[in-house]
């Protein structure tokens, strides 16, 4: 932690429950109901690098912890939305993660709770690789549902190329929403759930006819 030089487990144990906090507020303007945030290791931190942050753990595929990732809940202009402390190698897994089927890869933290809103797991990565993705992916069907967005599609891209033993496909979020944040607010609960459903279902179609 900058200032402090604290690792990532000294750091988190300054963290406290979300309940009763400023992070109560943010979660909710997002529509994530706080037990979702709860059940995904979500806590509140008032002197995160300096400023109120809701923090989370990454962890690797032995559920070790390797990182915290902040998200402001405040920022002026100059100042960063986000901080992550440690050093790499780990995810957010959301309602089971990784070993939920079926296996969904999104971009960041509140992609993941607003999925978990409507029912659904994942993995948030926030921009960082984990070398040990490709093993546990092997075999599987893995649903890249990153932004739709030019960074989005770079990042299927090299998710793709990376995950060479996974079969891998796209999800994206409902049309006109950049993000699976966005589409909850924007369109709600119930259509984002049915949204995902009849993606994953329209693409086994398409597989069972030989098109996919």
């Amino acid at each position: 932690m900058p200032g402090t030089g604290e690792n990532p487990g000294e750091r988190l144990t300054q963290a406290v429950p979300l309940a009763g906090t400023p992070g109560t507020a943010y979660i909710e303007r997002r529509a994530v109901p706080v037990p979702v945030a709860d059940a995904a290791g979500v806590r509140f931190d008032a002197n995160f690098g300096g400023r109120p942050a809701v923090v989370v753990p990454l962890r690797d595929d032995r559920d070790v912890l390797t990182s915290v990732h902040g998200r402001y809940l405040n920022n002026l202009r100059s100042q960063n939305k986000m901080l992550t402390i440690g050093p790499g190698g780990g995810v957010i897994n959301v309602r089971g993660g990784w070993r939920a089927e079926p296996l969904i890869l999104v971009e960041g933290l509140f992609d993941a709770l607003s999925l978990a809103t409507c029912g659904w797991a994942s993995v948030a990565t926030i921009g960082r690789w984990a070398p040990w993705l490709p093993q546990v992916c092997a075999g599987r069907v893995v649903w890249l549902a990153f932004d739709a967005s030019r960074p989005g599609e770079a990042d299927v891209a090299r998710y793709a190329e990376r995950l060479p033993r996974a079969d891998v496909r796209r999800l994206r979020p409902p049309k006109q929403c950049k993000d699976w944040s966005t589409a909850l607010l924007k369109v709600g609960r119930k259509v984002v759930a049915s949204w995902v459903v009849d993606r994953l279902a329209a693409s086994e179609q398409l597989r069972v006819q030989g098109v996919a």
